[in-house]
């Protein structure tokens, strides 16, 4: 197998969220919050996390909205249970780890566990978990 590069660019990021969603959406414990409950457009969707991940790693100004508050409104709709959380972060890592290893995925697998923190803690303290 050849060797594996880091993340450059949004076309690796496009990579890693197409193989993430990929994985969500096949697996029935998780598909239906993105489904049926959030009833994403899958293409928007997936260039809007492009630019929310640009934002992150890269330090673009391609997102600039509030990313906890639309999680925060569909735990409202159909509660977000630990087991979605492990399973959002076990699929994530899964996809970066598919295409990229280096400093960039080491450093996007460590937000995203970052971010699973603070979205449960956040759940937590407005008592809705």
């Amino acid at each position: 197998m050849a060797e594996k590069k880091d993340i450059e660019n949004r076309k690796d990021l496009m990579q890693i969220v197409r193989l993430f969603y990929d994985k969500l959406l096949a697996d029935d414990t998780i598909n239906y919050l993105f489904t049926e409950v959030a009833k994403i457009d899958l293409e928007p969707h997936l260039e809007i996390l492009v630019d929310f991940w640009d934002h992150i790693l890269f330090g673009s100004s391609t997102y600039r909205k509030n990313a906890m508050k639309p999680h925060l409104d569909l735990h409202t709709q159909s509660p977000l249970e630990e087991h979605h959380f492990k399973t959002w972060l076990r699929y994530f890592h899964e996809s970066v780890d598919h295409y990229f290893e280096g400093k960039k995925a080491f450093i996007i697998k460590e937000r995203a566990a970052s971010i699973a923190t603070v979205m449960r803690i956040k759940i937590m303290q407005q008592g809705l978990l």
